[in-house]
This record gives structure tokens, C-alpha cells and sequence, in this order.
């Protein structure tokens, strides 16, 4: 008989595991074709996507006076593997809304109703705080650093030997793509404090207190994820420390609603209480009129 009852709890408990399985795998399914088509589309129109990232080196070019900048490759397969680089990073961010869908319809079933309300914010705040990143770094840091990379130039009217920058696709584009993964990431701060701070973990007034050390370590991841040049380096730095302090004023606010729903968790248990007392006393006073 105890055999049979631990075979059917063996049993039970593979049914939940296979569902899950089956739903990872529709999850899967749904994410891999939209990172598929999205991919497709992006390599039939990946010179276009190039030539915008380009762009601002081809503007600084022209600003200093070359009027024929070029470009080169110096593989046979190199232009091919630099395009299909560009159509995968764009699959992943034209691709992204879907894949982040497919795990929060994973993940949803397992969150109490609070809790998922709680992500609604931080779904749309992700991608669009990272547009902003990369919005930056393509607009403002672009063109001062590739200004001050191409000031190394010279015409060899004085030394006698000129010395031109003749740009590789390859490094060209594993360079923006640092830089903007870089801002990208770094303006994801307020998300990950606010997060910590729903849960518990940090808070403002921790913070605060850690504000200096803080202010080094955003030069410091700076200097880690930019070149080698102070424009980049402050123009990362800077933003960095703004987006700290707007996160210390997103944690106080989480720690605010925490309290808030805590005391009116301890309210609702006390109503409930006291409801029960009174129920508890009118059921003892309807016996004792009942005995009388």
C-alpha cells in the first residue's frame, strides 16, 4: 500500500514538471522565431544600419576638412561577419520586447498579483532608459571623441611623413558597440536600485552615506568600459553620478510604499481580529441568552 502511494505522489509531481516544460518550450519557440525574423530583416537592410552608425565619424571627418573619408576591410570575410554582427545585435534589440514578453508570461503564474504589477514599470522602463544610453553616446559622445581620435592626424608637411587613420569595419563597429552597451547598461541603475530597494536590500539612506564611494566607482567603471580618453570617460562618469542620485530618490520613494502596504497589512490583521473577537463575543452572549 506505501508503495503505491509513493509511485502516484512520483507521478503527481511529474505533471507539474512536464507542464513547465512544455510551456518553456512555447516560451522558447515564440522568442527564437522573433529573434529569427527579426534577424532576416535586419541583414537584408544591415549596410543601411551600418551607415548609420558610421555616420557621425563620416560628420567628423568632413568638420576637419577630409572631403573623401573611407573605410576598410582588410579579410576576405571580414565585411561579411561584420554585417552579420550588425544584424544580430539588431535581431536582439528590434527582438527584445518578445523575448522579455515570453519570460514574464513564464515567470507571471508564479508571482502573486502585487508582484506583477510591480514589473509592469520595469518592462518599459528597461528598454527605454537603454535607448536613451545609446541615444547619448551616438549624439553627444560620438562626435567628441572621434574628434579627438582623429586630432592625432597629420599631413607630413612637417615630419615628412603623414600619418592618416584609415578605419577597419570590424574595430569600428566593436568599438560603438561597446560604447553603447556601456551606456546602455549604465543607465539601467535606477531599474536594479529600485528592484533592490522593493526587496529590501539597499536603502536611501545606506545610500547616501555611500555616496562618495560611489562617486569613485562610477569614474571607475568609466574608465573600465570607455577608451582611453577623458571625453568618454566623463561623459559616462557624469551621467553615472545623476542616475545615482535620482535612484536614491527611487529608493526613498519604494521605501515610502513599502511601509505604506506594511502598515496596512498590520491593519487589515488587526481589523481582522477585532472582527473575529466580536463575532466570537456575540456567538458567547447568544449561548448565554439561550442557557437563560
Amino acid at each position: 500500500m506505501t508503495d503505491i502511494n509513493n509511485e502516484e505522489e512520483i507521478e503527481n509531481s511529474k505533471a507539474p514538471l512536464v507542464s513547465h516544460l512544455i510551456e518553456l518550450r512555447d516560451r522558447l519557440k515564440w522568442a527564437v522565431i522573433a529573434f529569427f525574423i527579426a534577424f532576416l530583416g535586419s541583414y537584408f537592410v544591415a549596410d543601411h544600419i551600418y551607415t548609420f552608425l558610421v555616420k557621425p565619424l563620416e560628420i567628423t571627418y568632413k568638420d576637419m576638412g577630409y572631403e573623401n573619408p573611407r573605410m576598410i576591410y582588410t579579410g576576405l570575410t571580414e565585411a561579411f561577419f561584420t554585417y552579420l554582427k550588425v544584424s544580430f545585435y539588431s535581431a536582439l534589440f528590434i527582438s527584445f520586447p518578445v523575448i522579455a514578453t515570453q519570460i514574464y508570461k513564464f515567470a507571471a503564474p508564479g508571482l502573486y498579483k502585487n508582484e506583477r504589477q510591480a514589473f509592469y514599470p520595469f518592462l518599459i522602463a528597461t528598454p527605454v532608459l537603454f535607448i536613451l544610453g545609446a541615444a547619448l553616446v551616438y549624439y553627444f559622445i560620438f562626435p567628441l571623441a572621434w574628434k579627438f581620435f582623429l586630432g592625432f592626424q597629420t599631413t607630413g608637411i612637417e615630419t615628412g611623413l603623414a600619418i592618416e587613420l584609415e578605419a577597419k569595419i570590424n574595430e569600428y563597429l566593436s568599438l560603438v558597440l561597446k560604447l553603447m552597451f556601456a551606456f546602455g547598461l549604465a543607465f539601467q541603475l535606477p531599474v536594479a536600485i529600485s528592484l533592490l530597494a522593493r526587496a529590501g536590500l539597499v536603502s536611501a539612506k545606506g545610500m547616501k552615506a555611500k555616496r562618495k564611494y560611489a562617486f569613485v566607482g562610477a569614474f571607475g567603471a568609466a574608465a573600465i568600459l570607455t577608451p582611453p580618453d577623458l571625453i568618454s570617460q566623463i561623459g559616462l562618469g557624469i551621467p553615472i553620478i545623476i542616475l545615482y542620485e535620482i535612484s536614491i530618490h527611487l529608493a526613498s520613494v519604494m521605501e515610502r510604499k513599502r511601509a505604506s502596504a506594511e502598515e496596512d497589512m498590520v491593519s487589515d490583521a488587526d481589523n481582522s481580529i477585532k472582527e473575529e473577537n466580536n463575532l466570537d463575543n456575540d456567538i458567547s452572549e447568544t449561548d448565554y441568552n439561550e442557557d437563560d
